[in-house]
């Protein structure tokens, strides 16, 4: 399975997404762009799209509302590594009130990963940021056997970015 994004205002990608009916799209938008987010198993109805390979994933786009993407540049030799910890996770995320996916996404022409985390609404992604789950999924983070101490894995600090998913009108 394979991710691809792309960028531009809200109308424009939302007609796009109103083009393609039955192919797995959703348009979501923040103050400063807009994105759309194309899943699929066959080729990408983009031009230029960033591409990223699915290396984990569960549930799906249909009840999400609200987006968080936590951008990790990555390391050549840390990929082993951060690869391993994702596709090892505890996976207790899933269970939280207000879960609707997420997706694990290895880059194909970067160095930066993306986990992509899908809510009902803002709201229940704060309220697992609160919970026991966050807390265990992070529990060495900060500490001497925590990915984020291991020297060499990350090439620069990583980011989020969130988005709002729309209602279709």
């Amino acid at each position: 399975m394979k991710i691809y994004m792309t960028i531009g205002t809200y109308d424009y990608l939302k007609k796009i997404e109103e083009k393609h009916p039955n192919e797995n799209i959703i348009t979501m938008q923040n103050p400063g762009n807009a994105l759309l987010i194309h899943e699929t198993s066959g080729d990408t109805i983009f031009k230029e799209p960033r591409s990223y390979e699915v290396i984990d994933s569960s549930g799906s786009f249909d009840q999400a509302r609200f987006a968080v993407l936590n951008n990790i540049p990555v390391t050549d030799e840390g990929r082993p590594l951060f690869e391993h910890r994702f596709k090892n996770r505890a996976g207790l995320i899933e269970n939280e009130p207000g879960f609707a996916a997420i997706r694990v996404l290895r880059p194909i022409e970067s160095n930066t990963y993306i986990i992509l985390t899908l809510w009902q609404n803002e709201k229940s992604f704060r309220d697992w940021q609160d919970s026991y789950a966050y807390e265990k999924a992070h529990e060495k983070r900060g500490t001497e056997s925590g990915i984020d101490r291991q020297p060499q894995i990350f090439s620069s600090p990583s980011y989020v970015t969130k988005y709002y998913i729309p209602e279709d009108e």
